[in-house]
Order: structure tokens, then C-alpha cells, then sequence
């Protein structure tokens, strides 16, 4: 098929002889089609070139065996009836006829034989819901490009026809999430080295800490910039497996792409099936010689102990409880400040309901700050760093003629515990004044409401002005204010001291760790987004359910579950790539989805941004006014979508036959063990808080609860390559409204077999496929270069840049993976025993 107009260069595409595997003809941005563009079809018989098209290119046979050719525009094919054009073809010579062919335009979605009693006659609906889709059409321009496409014709168990387009696209935004974490990695970073120099005059001993610990803060800055600088040359947005041990490129997920399949069956709507492939979100760059982040983590907590004789050891727990400290104090502290300007304000304008309105608002946000800083772990570490000061003498240490030794470990039973409970107190003491000042002047304003003889009323009047109010509450708002930024002052230089005590305890070791994992969660996150990984999964399923009330509301009573399937093995140096994705996949229990309205619908006030900090990030998601006016009113008012992480891993190659025979499957054992804890958890609370009838409705209609109780029978039981578990894992998360990735080390072989496989399975149960049309349809799908399909597709591994060169592999048959296994034992086996023959 070529195509040409008198402004452009022509472009082609070679088609399929396959009656089944139709030949849809897209036309890329850059050969955009108009009325005047002209088709030309040549048709070529290769029937008798069977044997050898196995071993020679397909389009080579085209050249030797010539039928004929026709020329269409397609403005010819658009004025026909029905669209559908029956052409003559033409030999060489132009002149005899060797047969027909018809070409006609395929639209999917399109219904056959539809029942007219059955269609809805609400036009609003019908409008609201073609507005929404079309509104996804646009946004996936933004999230989405490059995509490839396969059409293909299936025929049902009723004799009738299906439609399938199978559609994948890269993540465009494959740099844009990966940049602004990034850049919030080094906000906060500098802002800890902020902390840290702000901690004061410190012993020679903790002095020297804190400068070690800055310098490695400064490298880990430095280095993030350098990688912010080397992303920002990067001109196109994908990632192939080749490049994953690239320094630059070490936060861009491998291989990410949205997998659609469209299904248009006589009768029914459409249904639209995504998932998303990635490569393993793992370290590729720095390497897996020494395990993942799950034992590497492990193994750093235990030589964090054994060397703590340096510094004062807070466990993992206490840390995170200092960060959330931390990001409370720089939360509520503004807000209170803020408030408290608004009460005097209140106060200036003499509103009784608005003064009373910001007192409770204040007093709520005091309470708050108050209840953080009463934490046991706030008052041990301002004793420690009491102790840490220059000239602190212990009690022990008071004996004339002793010289002190001030870089001694500071002990935390010297200073005055009851000092920093006074401290927090007066909080609550100025904020108690603050309000029964505010009873005051409220009962004086009734009193003077009621009755009261005229020379009374006038001097009510003359000693009250509006001008009273804000002078009496200005002396008490400005202690409260004082004392707030007293507490918080000691609280943050308390806190940060205790993150000086994690990172000294942890340099170099820590700070790699941390780099490791900075790595690994925003892969995550990307594919999340991506839509496609996280958030672009989020963000697609969003669009489509905007019109859902069901999923709206679990969206915002329960969350969303977003189910990772990994086919690594557990051998060799693919553990380490899972021990990766299993720190990674509890990290992003960290993120949280916020729905905002766009400030316009221009593609740029559409994408999405991040905020926050390592412990917590937000995603906001804009959504144009007629799709946001629609949402949940909790969700307009801004609160968060909670994600539900689930991963389940079975290895299905070669290596994982090695393992599950001479090594260890107990990672992926105890993994799947964990995140099916974490599912039922999940399908428990949904259960409880959205009825049921939410749910999708699938054609094979068994019960959640029976495919959880299957799902956790084949987790716990002792069989090897055990696919069960993937197949009801993902059905699950169908059923839950979730979103799907597949990955595997490039995703590329094993994710291909197993979403190929998945889509036939699909066809099979919810649309009737035929069974005589089930293997034929699975071969179709994994053929990329069927009979010659070269212009199709192109090679993933390359992206968009790479044009139109074959593609470098040939999907086989699922029975291969099942055999080879086995032949490869045989194989170890027999190379031992002649080796052994040999040096006898």
C-alpha cells in the first residue's frame, strides 16, 4: 500500500494475505490525510512460496510474482456508498483486469444489527458522555505517541464477527514525572542541609558528623543536577532495553508502553482493555552483584547497630516519626500564622461570625501542632542535643580538678525534662487566653444588643468602637505567635538532629541506599503515572470512568488498587531487580491522587505535577470543568485518592526451571504471600464501604470472594511456574476497577507472551470467541512480521526514531517455554557427564 500527494513524499506499508489479520491503514502525523491523497494497492500471489518464506524476507516474494494494481483517493472512498469501494485491478501493461478488491473504511465501535427499541433516547447524557471521550482522545495526544496499530476480525461462537484493535503508544511523559521528582529530591535534600547548619555550635565530635553528613547531602545534590541536565538534552521520551544501564538515563522507566485492545462485537458496546508494560523499575545502573533493596536494606540496618558507638542510634521507626514531625511543623505552623492574622482582622472589622469562624479554625490547627510536639521521640532528642553542645557538663562529670571531655557521647539524663513540657504548654495557655478574650468580647457585644437606657447605651457606645477589638486581641495573638515559632524553632533543630544520627550512623552506605531507592520510586511512579505506569494508569482509568458513578465513588471512599505482574525469576541477577520492585512497590503506599480543575482545556494546563517529599507525594491531576464538575463533591473539595499497590511474581523462564529445582523460590513465595494479604485487606474494606453493584460486570460472572480464597489456595500451595496465580490476580483487579501492569526484565519476550495470551483469554471468556479461532488469534497477535507485515509495526526496542527496519524477534508458541525448560536440564546434565568422561 503507497500513498502520495502533490506536497509530500510518498510512504508505504506491505499487508497480510490473512483473511483474519486485516489490514488497517493509519496514517502517521506526518503523512496526515486528505481527500486528494491517492492509495495505491499492488497485489502479489505468493501461494507457492510457502517454504520458503520461512527462510527469506516476505517481501522479497512480493517482487516475482506480480498480479496487478489499483489506484484510489481518499476522497473517492469517503463519497462512496457505504464508504466502500470495489477497484479493478490492473497489470503492468495497464490494461487487462486480474481480479477486484474492495476497500472500505473501518470504524470501530460501530454495532451491527442493533435492537432501535434498546438505544437511550437521553441526548444530555449522550452528549456529556461523547464529551468525556472525546476529552480522552485529546489527552492521550498529551500522555500518549507514536502508536502502532493491528486490526483483526474474529469470528464468535454465534457465527458472528468481532473486531479487534490492538493499539500501542509510548508515554510521553516519561521524562516530565522523573524531572519533577527529581527536582523535589533536591529541594529537600536542601533543605535538610539547611536544617543541619541551622542546628547551631555543636562538640568537635558531633561537629564533625554534621560536616561529613553535609558533604554527602552535596554530592547526592550535585549528582542530581547533573542528571537533571543530562535529561534536559534528551530530545524524544523512550527508553530501550539497550540504554538501561545508562547513567543518564537511569530514572527513565525501560520499555514503557500503554497496551489497548478495542473489542466491537455485534449487538454491544465497545470494551476497552488497557495494560501497561514496562521493564523491571529497578537500579539496572547500579547493578544487582550485591542483591536488591530489599537485602541490601537488611543488611544495612544490622551494620547500622554495630557501628552506632559513633552516634546515637534511632531505629527506622523513630527516623520516619522525625520526618513526619518535620513536614507537620512546616504545615501548620504557616497555617497558624496565617489564621492568626485573620482573626485580627475579624477582629478590625468587628465580625462576630467571622471572628468566631477563624478562633475555631485556629484552635484546631493549635491543637494539632500541640498534639505532634508532645511526642516522647521530641523530648529525647532536645535532651540529646543539649548534651551535644560545647561545654555541657554531665552531673557525673562536677568534680574539681576533671577536665571535660566534650567530644564524649552525650548521655540524655542531664537536662531538665520537664523544661520542653512547659515549653508546648504555653501554646496551649496563649491559645486558652486567646479564646476566653474572644468569650469576652462576644458577651459584650450581646449585652450591648439589648435593651439599655439612652445615656447608658451612648457611653456603650462611646467605649466600644470598632477599633477595640483587634487592639485588645493583638498583644495575646502576638504571644501565641511567639510561642509557636519558640516551639517550633526547638522542635525542628530536635528533629533534624535525629536525622544527623540516621545519616552519620549510615554514611557512605545509607546515602547510596537512598540514591538506589530514589531510583526505583520514581520508575514506580512514572509507571504509575504512565498512566501508564502510575500515574498515566491512574489518569487513563480516571477518563474512563468519568462517567462511572460507581467507581467515582470508590475512588474516593476506599482508593484505587493498582496491580503489578512481574515475571522475573529468582535466579541470578534478576533477584536483585525484584528485591528492587519489592521496596519499590511499598514505597508507593507513600502516593496520593489529587483531583483539581484545569484552568483551562489546553494541553498544558492538562498535565499533571507532583508535590511533596520522599515520605509523601501528591499527585494533582487536572481535569477540564465539565469532567471535574461531575466528580464526587469529597473529591472536588480536594481530598486524596489513596493507592493500593499489589505485586505477584512467578518466574516462567529457563532460570526460574534452575531455580525452583537447585535454588530458593522463597522471595517470591513470601512476596506473594504479602500482597495477597494486602488485596483481601483491600476487597474487605471495598466490600464494607461501596455496594457491590459498583463493580464491573464481567461475562464470567464468578464471585470476588471465590477468586480471593482461589487466589490464596494457590499462593500458599508448593507448585512450580504456578501461572494460577497471575491469571486470578488479574482477574481481580478487572474485576475491582484496578489498573494492570506486566513486566519482566525488558518487557519484551515474557511480557509479550503473557499480555498476548491474556487479551486471547479475554476474547475468549467476555466476547465468544470461537475455540477453533482461539490459537489462530494467539499467533496472530505474537507474529510481528506475519507474512510480511513489516511497515506495521515498529521495533519497541527502538522507539520512534529507528523507522522501518524488521523487527529482531518472532514470538513462539507458549508449549516452547513448557519443553525448553526441561531440554535445558537435559542439556546441564549431559555436559556434565561428558565432561566428567573427558578428564578421566
Amino acid at each position: 500500500i503507497g500513498t502520495q500527494t502533490n506536497k509530500m513524499r510518498p510512504f508505504s506499508k506491505i499487508a497480510n494475505k490473512d483473511p483474519l489479520f486485516l489490514t488497517g491503514m493509519t496514517f502517521p502525523s506526518e503523512f496526515p490525510a486528505r481527500p486528494e491523497t491517492l492509495v495505491k494497492l499492488a497485489v502479489y500471489d505468493a501461494k507457492d512460496k510457502n517454504q520458503e518464506s520461512v527462510i527469506r524476507p516476505f517481501f522479497l516474494l512480493f517482487q516475482s510474482n506480480f498480479l496487478g494494481s489499483a489506484t484510489f483517493s481518499i476522497g473517492d472512498l469517503l463519497r462512496a456508498k457505504d464508504e466502500r469501494l470495489t477497484l479493478n485491478l490492473r497489470t503492468s501493461d495497464g490494461v487487462c483486469a486480474a481480479g477486484t478488491v474492495v476497500v472500505s473504511r473501518l470504524k470501530m465501535g460501530e454495532m451491527e444489527e442493533v435492537d432501535v427499541d434498546h438505544i437511550t433516547t437521553d441526548t444530555s447524557t449522550q452528549k456529556c458522555v461523547q464529551y468525556t471521550f472525546s476529552l480522552l482522545s485529546v489527552y492521550l495526544l498529551l500522555v500518549f505517541k507514536n502508536p502502532v496499530c493491528k486490526v483483526y476480525r474474529f469470528q464468535t461462537t454465534n457465527s458472528k464477527w468481532m473486531l479487534v484493535r490492538e493499539q500501542m503508544e509510548e508515554c510521553a511523559l516519561s521524562l516530565s514525572i522523573p524531572k519533577q521528582l527529581l527536582s523535589l529530591y533536591i529541594q529537600e535534600d536542601m533543605v535538610r542541609v539547611q536544617g543541619l547548619t541551622e542546628l547551631g555550635e555543636l562538640s568537635p565530635h558531633w561537629d564533625n558528623l554534621r560536616k561529613e553528613v553535609i558533604n554527602r547531602y552535596g554530592g547526592i545534590i550535585s549528582s542530581y543536577q547533573e542528571t537533571l541536565a543530562e535529561m534536559d538534552k534528551i530530545t524524544g521520551s523512550f527508553k530501550p532495553s539497550c540504554c538501561k544501564a545508562q547513567k543518564s538515563l537511569e530514572f527513565i522507566p525501560i520499555n514503557l508502553h500503554t497496551q489497548r485492545m478495542r473489542v466491537t462485537c455485534p449487538r454491544k458496546t465497545d470494551a476497552v482493555y488497557d495494560i501497561i508494560t514496562v521493564g523491571a523499575p529497578a537500579a539496572h545502573f547500579q547493578g544487582f552483584k550485591c542483591g536488591g533493596l530489599q537485602r541490601l536494606l537488611s543488611r544495612y540496618e544490622a551494620e547500622k547497630k554495630s557501628t552506632a558507638y559513633q552516634c546515637i542510634y534511632y531505629s527506622p521507626e523513630h527516623t520516619a516519626k522525625a520526618q513526619e514531625v518535620l513536614s507537620s511543623i512546616s504545615l501548620l505552623h504557616p497555617l497558624i500564622t496565617g489564621l492568626s492574622e485573620q482573626l485580627l482582622q475579624a477582629a478590625h472589622e468587628h465580625s462576630s461570625s467571622k471572628l468566631r469562624d477563624t478562633l475555631k479554625n485556629l484552635s484546631d490547627k493549635t491543637e494539632q501542632f500541640v498534639h505532634t510536639l508532645k511526642d516522647e521521640l521530641v523530648k529525647s532528642a532536645l535532651l540529646a542535643l543539649h548534651a551535644a553542645r560545647p561545654g555541657f557538663v554531665s552531673k557525673n562529670q562536677k568534680q574539681p580538678g576533671q577536665v571535660q571531655q566534650q567530644d564524649s557521647i552525650p548521655q540524655h539524663k542531664e537536662y531538665d525534662e520537664e523544661e520542653w513540657d512547659r515549653v508546648w504548654a504555653s501554646v496551649a495557655k496563649c491559645l486558652n487566653c486567646v479564646i476566653a478574650l474572644v468569650d469576652k468580647l462576644h458577651e459584650e457585644e450581646k449585652s450591648k444588643q439589648e435593651p439599655a437606657p439612652d445615656k447608658q447605651l451612648a457611653d456603650l457606645i462611646t467605649s466600644h468602637n470598632p477599633g477595640d477589638w483587634r487592639e485588645q486581641l493583638s498583644p495575646l495573638v502576638s504571644r501565641l505567635q511567639e510561642c509557636v515559632q519558640d516551639v517550633s524553632d526547638q522542635a525542628k533543630r530536635a528533629m533534624t538532629f535525629v536525622l544527623l544520627q540516621e545519616a552519620a550512623c549510615s554514611a557512605p552506605q545509607g546515602f547510596l541506599l537512598q540514591t538506589r531507592r530514589d531510583v526505583v520510586f520514581i520508575l514506580f511512579v512514572r509507571n504509575i503515572k504512565s498512566k501508564h505506569a502510575l500515574v498515566c494508569g491512574f489518569i487513563m482509568r480516571l477518563y474512563a470512568g468519568a462517567q462511572d458513578k460507581g467507581f467515582l465513588q470508590q475512588l474516593h471512599l476506599v482508593g484505587l488498587v493498582a496491580q503489578f505482574e512481574s515475571l522475573l525469576s529468582t535466579y541470578s541477577e534478576e533477584i536483585g531487580m525484584l528485591e528492587d520492585m519489592e521496596v519499590g512497590i511499598a514505597d508507593l503506599r507513600k502516593v496520593v491522587f489529587k483531583i483539581t480543575e484545569a484552568k483551562s482545556e489546553e494541553l498544558d494546563d492538562l498535565q499533571p505535577s507532583v508535590c511533596g517529599r520522599r515520605d509523601h507525594f501528591t499527585v494533582e491531576v487536572p481535569l477540564p470543568c465539565p469532567v471535574f464538575q461531575t466528580l464526587p463533591e469529597e473529591i472536588r473539595e480536594g481530598k486524596p485518592v489513596q493507592v493500593y499497590p499489589v505485586l505477584f511474581n512467578v518466574g516462567i523462564n529457563e532460570q526460574q526451571t534452575i531455580a525452583e529445582r537447585f535454588g530458593d523460590i522463597s522471595l517470591q513465595e513470601r512476596i506473594n504471600q504479602k500482597n495477597f494479604e494486602i488485596l483481601e485487606a483491600y476487597y474487605k474494606l471495598l466490600r464494607d464501604k461501596v455496594p457491590i453493584e459498583c463493580l464491573p460486570c464481567f461475562q464470567t460472572q464468578s464471585d470476588i470472594k471465590e477468586l480471593l480464597e482461589t487466589l490464596g489456595q494457590n499462593v500458599v500451595t508448593k507448585k512450580r511456574k504456578n501461572v494460577e496465580i497471575l491469571w486470578l490476580a488479574g482477574a481481580i483487579c478487572r474485576r475491582l476497577n484496578g489498573i494492570r501492569f506486566t513486566s519482566c526484565k525488558s518487557a519484551k519476550d515474557r511480557t509479550s507472551m503473557s499480555v498476548t495470551l491474556e487479551q486471547c483469554a479475554l476474547l475468549r471468556d467476555e466476547h465468544q470467541l470461537s475455540k477453533d479461532f482461539f490459537t489462530p488469534a494467539l499467533n496472530c497477535m505474537r507474529s510481528r512480521l506475519s507474512h510480511g507485515d513489516i511497515g506495521q509495526w515498529e521495533d519497541p526496542e527502538a522507539g520512534s526514531g529507528t523507522g522501518h527496519k524488521p523487527a529482531s524477534r518472532h514470538f513462539y508458541p507458549i508449549a516452547l517455554l513448557l519443553v525448553s525448560s526441561h531440554l535445558l536440564v537435559v542439556w546441564l546434565i549431559l555436559s556434565l557427564v561428558f565432561l566428567l568422561a573427558k578428564y578421566q
